[in-house]
């Protein structure tokens, strides 16, 4: 019933449109968001533009700085964690936020490596010692890795001082030997095999969430968008990039 009422407040806008919607994205959710976005425009007569930064973090092109110093923005999407915090500042229209999808972290390895052992917790952290490289993002499932994971895994020293934020790109070019990410972050990047998903004792998932940022001049555009994308409209490209739907 829900999915059923989210189609018809996405249809009951008019057909065509001369709205321009201003998003931020982060990396979790693009590879279906962008898979999508064209039939969006197409069909909603709305145009969207598309820049990206992070969900968490103390780079200058996190979302939450690039509001903090003005960028112009209509939606955002993000972890759950990075939207909560600019909730928290007030920085987004309240009641807007719609959680999208859900991914748990994966390992990658460079395309025909052995494929290593992580099918428990012991063989994961056994895998993480023998690495000669570690990589991730300094992201959501970053700070995580080096603020919950490592240190409950006993390995916080060992894994400083072979870990990069230089993410999954770096395996793929031969420059990191292992990288943990997003599923949905991996499953888009050529030159990887994706080893499987982190056992459930060492796993975090992923919840990717949009809303619409405060002070935005298309309001009703920017929410026709976040409701497509919670629809079962963009559930087959949300399911093929490694993620569940939040709404079934």
């Amino acid at each position: 019933m829900r999915l059923v009422a989210l189609l018809a407040v996405v249809l009951a806008w008019p057909a065509v449109s001369t709205a321009q919607v201003k998003v931020i994205i982060s990396g979790g959710f693009s590879a279906a968001y962008q898979e999508v976005l064209p039939e969006f425009e197409r069909t909603a007569g709305i145009t969207v533009t598309t820049t990206r930064g992070q969900s968490l973090g103390d780079s200058p092109n996190s979302i939450g700085a690039q509001l903090r110093r003005g960028v112009a923005a209509d939606v955002v999407i993000l972890s759950r964690e990075g939207l909560d915090e600019i909730i928290a500042e007030g920085r987004v229209l309240s009641g807007s936020d719609t959680d999208l999808a859900r991914t748990p972290l994966g390992m990658a390895v460079r395309r025909g490596a052995p494929q290593p052992d992580i099918s428990t917790v012991d063989a994961f952290r056994q895998t993480l010692l023998r690495a000669r490289s570690v990589t991730f993002t300094s992201s959501t499932s970053g700070v995580y890795l080096m603020t919950v994971l490592f240190p409950r895994l006993g390995i916080a020293d060992e894994m400083s001082k072979k870990s990069t934020t230089t993410g999954v790109a770096a395996v793929a070019k031969g420059d990191a030997e292992i990288a943990i990410q997003p599923v949905s972050e991996l499953l888009p990047v050529t030159g990887i095999d994706v080893a499987g998903i982190l056992p459930a004792e060492a796993q975090k998932i992923n919840t990717y969430a949009a809303a619409v940022v405060r002070g935005s001049m298309e309001v009703d555009a920017s929410r026709r968008l976040i409701a497509f994308l919670a629809s079962g409209a963009a559930s087959a490209a949300v399911r093929r990039y490694g993620m569940e739907p939040s709404r079934p």
